[in-house]
């Protein structure tokens, strides 16, 4: 009877730590779904949208990477490593010339390669109108690696792929 009361204390234990562990992993990709979520918001832009929004949009995007970030996006001429502040330079650079602009994530396949790192696929889509006028949609798959530092998953490397037109 007291081997069955043993056994049966295993079988939760064991139980209840394979929840948790399923919990924590559930937990870890919202928070780097969300890092994605908070760069499509920043990025996006309206119409109507004023100065100081603008700035501190851009600013915010610099929260979302490493120290050094290292980007591969040969057909924009944007590769190399850059800073937090660079990359808040570029998006501000690159939103004025854009009236309307939006980008959203689709498809995020995460690969936790360990506590700290994770390997990310997505596609990205973005769609704008410039000032000029012309309107834009691309669509690209994007290769990341995140780096989680001070329990915060941020952007370490972007590769942006060009997909192929049907």
């Amino acid at each position: 009877m007291v081997r069955i009361k043993y056994v049966v204390t295993a079988a939760v234990l064991l139980i209840a730590g394979i929840l948790v562990a399923v919990y924590l992993s559930q937990s870890e990709e919202k928070r780097v779904k969300k890092q994605f979520d908070s760069l499509s918001e920043w990025v996006s832009k309206d119409a109507d949208e004023t100065a100081f929004t603008m700035a501190r949009k851009t600013q915010n995007i610099g929260t979302l990477f490493t120290e050094s970030c290292e980007f591969k996006a040969p057909f924009y001429s944007l590769s190399g490593s850059y800073t937090p502040d660079d990359i808040s330079s570029y998006a501000a650079q690159a939103r004025l010339g854009f009236s309307r602009v939006s980008l959203h994530f689709y498809d995020l396949d995460i690969d936790f390669l360990e506590k700290t790192s994770a390997k990310v696929m997505v596609t990205g889509r973005l769609k704008g109108e410039s000032k000029g006028g012309e309107r834009l949609d691309e669509v690209r798959e994007v290769h990341c690696v995140m780096k989680k530092i001070d329990n915060t998953w941020l952007f370490n490397e972007i590769e942006v792929i060009e997909v192929l037109k049907k």
